[in-house]
């Protein structure tokens, strides 16, 4: 965008890139979750609804305290997957990823959880009793149908990820070029004097892709339900 600098350019790309991978990473595990926490009934159920909802509540800065003591190069998870793999998650645009993923995790299994509480299990005993295996019903069945619900969760998280600030910085600090997202650009000009004006600009540009990414959500949404009839 012409009225960005590079350096402002630079944390635009990177928050839209960080977050569509935190995305990617999450879509199979959350529309996974949704479908156990709706139709699944199991001992310690409301413990993993709880533990999958809880990045909500915490603090983001928690949340990447816990990243740090799990992922950092001490960490028991980040120790073994430097030395197995050489893959270092700390102080990289990967670890500014895995904490975008985490904290809007949540938001997916939400949205997709409401869709799939609404599609009609009849349809499900129907094509069960003609015969359609377990995986043949869901992919051709409840999938579709809890498609406005996975719609809205990806565009949401999508959203919410080119606003995480506190687990980001915690994690992986801020870094130029690696890890500073449009957040942390923002926090950076307004500890800068004279950085009033860059400020008040990716505070905009903030404001304007939450704003149009809530309203591509609703609007995807309708559409899809408009289409299966709902």
């Amino acid at each position: 965008m012409m009225w960005l600098t590079a350096d402002e350019s630079e944390a635009l790309r990177l928050s839209l890139s960080i977050a569509a991978r935190s995305v990617a990473f999450n879509l199979p595990a959350a529309i996974l979750i949704a479908w156990v926490l709706t139709r699944v009934r199991f001992v310690g159920r409301t413990l993993l609804d709880a533990l999958v909802h809880l990045p909500l509540v915490l603090p983001p800065v928690v949340v990447g305290y816990v990243l740090l003591l799990l992922f950092g190069t001490r960490g028991f998870i980040g120790s073994w997957l430097q030395h197995a793999f050489g893959i270092q998650l700390v102080f990289t645009r990967n670890g500014a990823a895995l904490a975008t993923a985490v904290m809007s995790f949540p938001l997916m299994v939400r949205a997709m959880r409401i869709s799939l509480e609404n599609v009609d299990r009849g349809l499900e005993d129907a094509a069960r009793t003609l015969g359609a295996r377990a995986a043949d019903r869901f992919a051709t069945i409840t999938l579709p149908l809890m498609l406005p619900g996975i719609i809205a969760g990806v565009i949401t998280a999508f959203s919410a990820a080119l606003g995480e600030f506190g687990a980001v910085i915690t994690f992986v600090s801020n870094i130029p070029g690696e890890t500073r997202t449009l957040p942390l650009a923002l926090y950076t000009a307004l500890q800068a004097p004279g950085g009033e004006h860059a400020a008040a600009r990716l505070a905009g540009l903030s404001l304007g892709l939450g704003l149009g990414g809530l309203l591509l959500s609703e609007w995807f949404a309708r559409r899809v339900r408009r289409m299966l009839g709902r």
